[in-house]
């Protein structure tokens, strides 16, 4: 696939989200990005880009006057378990699935230098 940088326009899409135009050359992003894209892909892309900045600009008009923020649709309950204090594993056994065990203690491979 081609790199297409000179032939694509860029690509204005104004909404009022920011009540600022928005000016996106996909083209020039696809670049910086190392990503070849056809023609048609870039059309493609700039209609997705339009679709989305369409909703957002319908999301952004709907009333929310008397609507707490929320943080999550649903209400949320943290569900933990009870800490109930259990026995642990004793040395031996700890040391009974280790590949290597030394003088109680796990054998690993030295990373430093002897010096």
């Amino acid at each position: 696939m081609p790199l297409v940088l000179l032939l694509a326009a860029p690509v204005a899409c104004t909404g009022t989200i920011s009540d600022m135009p928005i000016d996106i050359d996909i083209a020039r992003v696809a670049g910086l990005a190392r990503i070849a894209l056809t023609d048609d892909e870039l059309a493609e892309y700039a209609a997705q880009l339009e679709n989305i900045l369409d909703h957002a600009e319908r999301v952004q008009a709907l009333p929310t006057e008397g609507v707490e923020p929320t943080s999550h649709p649903l209400p949320m309950v943290n569900a933990f378990r009870p800490d109930v204090v259990t026995g642990s594993l004793g040395r031996d056994e700890a040391l009974a699935g280790a590949p290597e065990a030394e003088d109680g203690y796990f054998r690993v491979p030295r990373i430093l230098d002897e010096s």
